[in-house]
Parts: C-alpha cells; structure tokens; sequence
C-alpha cells in the first residue's frame, strides 16, 4: 500500500507586487504551487524571474511589498499575518537558507551566539548553558570540524562553504517542517556543493520536511528535486516531476534552459543561446506569451492571447499553446541545408 504524503504548504494565485513611482508591478504573478512532506520542489530560472520573491513572500521578508492570493502552511493562510504571528513560526515551524552566508550573518557575534537567538526566539525556557551545548551539536550535525572551537569565533574567521553551513545550522535549529534554500551552493567549489547537498538531503530524511529548491543549476535540480517549477517573468511556465521535465521538456524556455548547458542530452554540437534578458517588472509584458520576445522566429499566430498552464499529461503543466510548435532555428536551418543536399 502507497502511503501518500501529506500537503504542508499550498500557494493560491500569489502575486507580489512592488511600488515603483506611484504604480504596482508584480514580480510574482499569480503562482499556484504545493508542496508536500519530505518533498524537494525546485524552483528555476534566470535571474530576475520571481524565484526569490516566491520564497521571500512565503516567508514573509517582503517589508513593502504588496501580496495576494493563499499562502496555506498547514492548513493555515500565512500571507499577509502581522510581524507578530508570522515571527512565532518563521525560524520555528519554517525556516530558510539564504543565499549569501556573509550577509545573512552578524559579522560582530560569535556563531554560538547567532544560533541561541533563534533557540532563545522560540523556547525561551532553555539556559544559556543548555543553547550553548546545543548549538555546538548543530554545528557537528552539519559537519563543522571542531564546533566547540567554531562556536566563539565569528564569521569572517570560517571559510565560505562553513560559513553556509552555520547557516544551514541556523536555518534547521528548531527542527522546521519546511525548509527554503535560496541558492544554497551558489559561489562554493564542486566538492563543498556536493557536501551542502548531501547535508541538505539528510536532515530533510531525518526532520521529514519539505523543501523547496531556489537555484538556476540543472544539475543540482536533477540530482536534488522531486518536482520542478520553472519560472519565467513572474510566472510557472512549467512544472513536472524532474524526469518528466529532463527527459520531455515541452515549454521553449525549458527547452532553452536544458539546450544552453554543457554535458546534457539536449545540447548539440553548439550550445543554444537564449536571446535577450528577462525584462524589468516596468517593460514586462502583461498580456500575451512573456516569452515570445526571445523567440522571434516563431509566428505570433502559435501564442495564446491569455496564457494559461495546461495539463498536458498527469502532473505535467505547460503555459501557452506555444510550445507545440517550437523549434530552435538552428535546426530549421540545418533541416533546410539537408533538404537542399
């Protein structure tokens, strides 16, 4: 018997907007995802495509930011609660890894003090003497050599990838049930990504919670993730369970992503180079396929006037009708010169 797992957090029609002069401009628009427990959901796509501002509104970081639609974390709408209440489960019953340790650190307090302050936040019963020990346990969790050393000195002191880690200690302190790592080996060597995702794997087993995946690596994704979201402009473009999505990418810019990388079965003898940048939330197209500026060669007739997310199979979602009739232009040359010959 299949034990299905249950659904830890759901997100409705988000969409999160800044102010710029005197308007609003979404930079999330109107996402609806879920994810379950001891799931990794991936989130990919250039930057500027909304992956951050997903994860900073489920959080709750965005200070001006304007949000709608359902954010629900277990079984309770999260979006938009107070400081007050959303502080009583950030840091507690959901965590995250921010992408840069250096920042996301204190760089004037001792690591063993920036690990109690999340332990003191939330279970201010526990001695100092109780926080102290424990954190040097984290810090050993996560694989810091010498945490009873480690636990006085102070960031600038550790490498990057144990700087991560004290993160990574930090983010997992109070046991969440759901975990975000923005970019959590970006900047770090092969060798301590491997170990970061290691790391971010196992405490996953053992705490049983779900996590969602930021990064823009494709390796990381198909090594990491049991779903996969890819965002393009503030909006799901695609989402499929990660074999699915490598083995039968349907969007263009799905398709581009895995074409514009080294060592995949879709990359050809020349790497595809994806036109363009991903516009400013001021010059985004709001109507019509967002992606069709960076597909110029294909007729304007293939695009939906209204996008939307189609089944195309179980589980597997595709916006626009566009993505059936897409083709890279070098191959509709190399068709054409082969005709000729």
């Amino acid at each position: 018997m299949i034990v299905l797992s249950k659904t830890l957090l759901e997100i409705k029609n988000l969409t999160t907007s800044f102010r710029i002069g005197e308007e609003y401009y979404a930079a999330v628009d109107d996402v609806s995802l879920e994810l379950k427990e001891n799931e990794v959901l991936a989130i990919v796509g250039e930057s500027g495509s909304g992956k951050s501002a997903t994860a900073f509104s489920i959080m709750g970081l965005h200070n001006r930011a304007k949000i709608e639609g359902e954010i629900t974390f277990k079984g309770r709408d999260i979006a938009n609660l107070p400081p007050s209440k959303i502080n009583k489960i950030r840091g507690k019953e959901m965590s995250m890894i921010f992408q840069d340790p250096l920042t996301a650190l204190n760089p004037l307090m001792e690591i063993g003090r920036q690990i109690g302050e999340v332990l003191l936040l939330h279970n201010s019963e526990m001695s100092k003497a109780k926080r102290r020990e424990y954190s040097i346990e984290l810090l050993d969790r996560v694989g810091i050599p010498r945490p009873d050393r480690v636990v006085d000195q102070f960031p600038h002191e550790l490498s990057g990838g144990m700087r991560q880690r004290v993160v990574i200690a930090i983010a997992i302190a109070n046991k969440p049930e759901l975990l975000i790592a923005d970019e959590p080996t970006t900047a770090l060597d092969v060798t301590i990504q491997a170990q970061i995702l290691d790391l971010i794997r196992e405490l996953k087993d053992d705490l049983n919670s779900g996590v969602i995946l930021i990064t823009h690596d494709l390796g990381v994704v198909a090594e990491m993730a049991d779903r996969v979201a890819v965002m393009y402009a503030g909006q799901i473009v695609e989402l499929a369970d990660v074999e699915s999505l490598f083995v039968n990418p349907q969007h263009p810019y799905t398709k581009s992503l895995l074409s514009s990388v080294p060592a995949t079965e879709y990359a050809q003898d020349r790497l595809h180079v994806i036109q363009g940048i991903v516009p400013s939330l001021q010059n985004l197209p709001r109507e019509g396929c967002r992606f069709r500026s960076r597909i110029p060669w294909m007729d304007e007739s293939v695009h939906e006037e209204d996008p939307k997310l189609h089944e195309i199979s179980p589980g597997h979602h595709v916006r626009c009708t566009c993505y059936q009739h897409f083709y890279f232009p070098e191959e509709s040359k190399e068709e054409q010169t082969n005709g000729v010959t």
